[in-house]
């Protein structure tokens, strides 16, 4: 029997689940659109698993800061309309994407400003806030102070600049009157948090967490908000004008708002699930639990915590122009969500490039899946349009497949509980590799030709229609168009397409599907392959040389 490790979302009615919410300093890329898939991924098992579960999918635009000035300037907008452009790209993304959020929150809306305010004054009532004069290295690519500990001297050009070891940001020397978050006093209950089994996946990045609060080592307080002068889109200090909210407060408070705060704590938190990249950790991974327990709330459950995308072996720059846009991707949009979340392992980096990319879902959904489906429900062998019923017994020759397919659930289940989305795939198309072989072994095409051959024909019909089903069920998180399309030609009907049908195969006594059923007719293409301009020259010559 299958064990659920995420017990708690069997008795809870929602499910809180939140991307960080981007900032609009720039266009969206390949980074900012994996994080949401993977928060999407997670949210559509979660639902597949328990349909009657609330699921409550935030996301959104951080749109104040230095940053977003500089960039309004650049593109010489207003900022308010500077930020609503690239707010809206990212929306318009994450529809084409199918990215099934159920908020956007956006940090200059109203709703946002007032919870901001509101959990600014009671940090300051409760004294975790207070106004001191600081100074230290500052990124103002980062927007956030280093300590000294964390800077380094690097030649750049001839010149020796100061730059941050965690992002490789100048840095300057800046002192100013700040207002500062009491941060040290929240040592020790962070040392405690951050103790909890599974509380940060992949646990190395827990671990690097627990090293920044372990033993003797200092927890500086932080300043949680900069000069107006400077920093002048911002939401400002209440009562203080000359004094702007820390860019990373505001951003954080996101997760509240989205629940409706100030209310009192509703039945959304704490998040169930904080999905985000590795360069942001340190922000949720230590101030965001400890501004909550600065007003008693309780700190998030659980944070999920992935690597970068580098392109072919780089890091992507705007000076590299190697910045990969998932606009009107070349593998369209199913395509590309499936290369991002088999090809990233979370807890390194991925690499991307345009020919793994194409060899990638050419060989993954237009061969090994679609050409499957093609062959099986397609009028050279199933004229008649039909799923068989079930042989009565299974025959020797597709005793591996059958017994690899009824593996295959409790085996995905278990990766996807544990955010494995790479080693989910790659088990499916492991099953699908079987189902092609038995396929091509059985040679159904020569059973075709001989009426006294039409029951086992109909055998293999069936044992691959029925391998279809369940992997187009368990597929549904990574590729849900094209699972949706698979499942709809299988005729398979709308309330049958959840985890537990998954796991009721056709040769199982417990819901035996025994009947015959017409399959979806017309011409059916699952995916259309991906042709390179190399692979049309390559064509054009053949065809001129013939």
């Amino acid at each position: 029997m299958r064990l659920n490790i995420r017990l708690l979302a069997a008795v809870k009615q929602n499910f809180f689940i939140t991307t960080p919410i981007f900032y609009v300093n720039a266009a969206p890329h390949i980074g900012h659109l994996y994080t949401a898939l993977v928060a999407d991924a997670v949210q559509r098992f979660e639902k597949l698993v328990h349909p009657d579960i609330n699921v409550v999918f935030t996301t959104g635009t951080d749109e104040h800061g230095t940053k977003i000035q500089q960039a309004a300037a650049k593109a010489n907008l207003p900022l308010p309309e500077y930020c609503t452009k690239i707010s809206q790209e990212y929306k318009d993304l994450f529809k084409e994407y199918n990215i099934g959020y159920t908020d956007f929150v956006r940090t200059t809306e109203e709703r946002h400003k007032t919870a901001v305010r509101h959990f600014w004054n009671k940090l300051k009532e409760d004294d975790y806030i207070y106004k001191a004069s600081y100074a230290g290295w500052y990124s103002v690519n980062d927007e956030a102070f280093v300590p000294d500990t964390h800077v380094k001297d690097q030649n750049r050009d001839g010149e020796m600049v100061k730059v941050s070891l965690e992002s490789g940001h100048t840095v300057e020397w800046t002192e100013e009157t700040n207002y500062m978050f009491r941060l040290s006093a929240f040592k020790t209950h962070l040392q405690r948090w951050l103790k909890s089994d599974g509380l940060i996946t992949p646990h190395k990045f827990q671990k690097q967490l627990q090293d920044m609060v372990a033993g003797d080592a200092y927890l500086p307080d932080i300043s949680v908000s900069r000069p107006s002068s400077r920093v002048h889109w911002a939401i400002r200090v209440p009562d203080d004008d000359t004094q702007s909210i820390y860019v990373w407060l505001d951003a954080l408070v996101n997760y509240l708002t989205a629940g409706g705060y100030p209310r009192p704590p509703a039945p959304l938190h704490p998040p169930d699930l904080h999905v985000l990249g590795k360069d942001i950790l340190k922000f949720h991974g230590i101030y965001w639990p400890a501004f909550l327990m600065a007003i008693k709330w309780h700190p998030p459950r659980a944070i999920l915590c992935h690597g970068h995308w580098t392109v072919d072996g780089a890091k992507m720059s705007k000076s590299l122009h190697n910045v990969v846009s998932p606009r009107d991707s070349e593998v369209g949009s199913e395509g590309l969500r499936y290369f991002l979340l088999s090809e990233h392992t979370l807890h390194s980096d991925a690499n991307y490039s345009t020919t793994k990319l194409i060899n990638t879902v050419n060989a993954s959904l237009a061969d090994t899946l679609g050409n499957l489906v093609s062959r099986c429900s397609g009028p050279a062998l199933n004229p008649r349009g039909e799923l068989p019923p079930p042989p009565p017994a299974p025959p020797a020759p597709a005793r591996p497949l059958i017994d690899a397919v009824t593996a295959l659930p409790e085996k995905c289940h278990h990766f996807y509980s544990n955010y494995q989305f790479y080693k989910a795939v790659d088990s499916v198309i492991e099953v699908l590799h079987m189902a092609n072989l038995y396929f091509e072994e059985q040679k159904p095409w020569e059973l075709r030709k001989r009426i006294e051959c039409q029951k086992d024909l109909d055998d293999i019909l069936h044992i691959t229609m029925e391998t279809l089903r369940v992997c187009g069920i368990i597929l549904q998180p990574i590729i849900p168009e094209l699972s949706a399309k698979l499942l709809d030609k299988l005729s398979v009907p709308k309330d049958e397409r959840t985890w537990e049908h998954c796991e009721k195969m056709s040769w199982l006594e417990t819901g035996a599907i025994r009947e015959m059923r017409h399959i979806q007719s017309g011409k059916f293409v699952l995916f259309q392959r991906v042709y390179t301009d190399k692979d049309k020259k390559t064509a054009k010559e053949k065809k001129a040389n013939v």
